[in-house]
């Protein structure tokens, strides 16, 4: 699934956050892209045994993972480059439509369902979503399977500290309105990525996250 150079590029990646560095490890940075692009393959060649709309969905898999370079306003800190890889399954745009996401960073790997950086109408949509019914999302997170896979349910990646303006403190759905995005993560050791084996745990994971994705489709 996941090589072990790839680990070892992204480790490496982290540690030598600049431009000359990733200049002069070109070679390594394209392996590991090509190993991006092989894991996209993969998820989709088996996404009927889990989603069969992402199944029939056409796939650009060099258009299927993040890209290393990180846009200024997209960046934590200083750093150019991400030293972590979401690789995705989606039968829509990953910013636009819930899909679901492979996480590759040494020592911090999961996996799941979400739209965790939405495009501004995508997160006008899930809000409007959240709003309309609030008790889908509650019912859904109460399923056994889910429950079993992703024991903190909804998480984020970025959550607000107030709920955004033209919505109430008093909603329903107020503590979902607060995240910019939002998902479910369940957390993978590196050495389980590296086993071929990897993707049948994958596809638990997906279809315990497949009633999320359709929620909010």
């Amino acid at each position: 699934m996941v090589e072990p150079e790839t680990f070892t590029f992204l480790a490496d990646l982290a540690m030598n956050n600049r431009k000359a560095w990733m200049d002069a490890h070109r070679d390594e940075r394209d392996d590991a892209l090509r190993n991006f692009t092989g894991i996209a393959m993969t998820l989709h060649d088996y996404a009927d045994r889990f989603d069969p709309f992402v199944a029939e969905a056409g796939i650009k898999p060099k258009q299927s993972y993040t890209k290393f370079f990180q846009e200024p306003r997209d960046r934590v800190g200083r750093a150019l480059y991400r030293a972590g890889v979401d690789v995705f399954a989606n039968a829509g745009h990953p910013f636009e439509d819930f899909g679901y996401y492979l996480h590759i960073e040494p020592g911090n790997c999961h996996a799941g369902a979400a739209l965790f950086q939405p495009s501004k109408a995508a997160l006008a949509r899930l809000r409007k979503r959240l709003v309309d019914d609030p008790d889908g999302l509650k019912d859904m997170l109460a399923v056994p399977e889910f429950k079993k896979i992703f024991p903190d349910g909804v998480v984020t990646r970025k959550a607000l500290s107030a709920v955004p303006d033209g919505f109430s403190r008093s909603d329903p759905a107020a503590p979902y309105l607060k995240m910019v995005g939002l998902g479910c993560r369940k957390d993978l050791a590196d050495a389980i990525l590296l086993q071929d084996e990897a993707i049948d745990l994958l596809i638990e994971i997906f279809r315990a996250a497949s009633p999320l994705v359709r929620h909010f489709d």
